[in-house]
């Protein structure tokens, strides 16, 4: 059987979709600064452009002429200061870092970068963690030695 038409789904689905699409390029835009980060490969900056077009491009259509290229801008910025060619690197290259929210991909930004410092864990994230570290496990009398 066929796939239904687009006009077929139900509204809500639709809108799952507009809402999901920017922020999977928004994902994709970030993994691949990531890439570039890592490899300085001039077709890996390439497709950041080419991404940064795409996000651009989610605001409507503009004239030419517009200079509201907010990505292609920041794009610009961040392969420059990952090449070192801008006088104000650290704070293009923080300023990423700090708008990053999956928390493994800012760690392999910094660690890509060479940047020291990170991002401390929030305190209730890190005690969720060791609070959680024997659950489901059964429970065991103390073996004397």
């Amino acid at each position: 059987m066929a796939s239904e038409p687009d006009a077929a789904r139900p509204s809500g689905s639709h809108m799952l979709q507009s809402t999901e699409e920017p922020q999977r390029l928004l994902r994709a835009w970030q993994l691949a600064v990531l890439r570039f980060a890592v490899t300085l490969d001039e077709p890996d900056r390439l497709n950041v452009v080419a991404l940064a077009t795409e996000l651009d491009r989610l605001g409507g259509r503009r004239e030419l002429d517009d200079t509201l290229h907010f990505f292609r801008r920041s794009s610009s910025r961040l392969c420059a200061a990952i090449h070192g060619q801008q006088q104000n690197a650290d704070a293009t290259l923080d300023g990423f870092f700090s708008q990053i929210e999956e928390p493994r991909l800012r760690l392999a930004f910094a660690a890509a970068i060479g940047m020291t410092h990170s991002a401390p864990v929030t305190p209730g994230v890190r005690s969720k963690l060791r609070a959680d570290l024997f659950k489901g496990l059964t429970a065991r009398r103390p073996v004397s030695l």
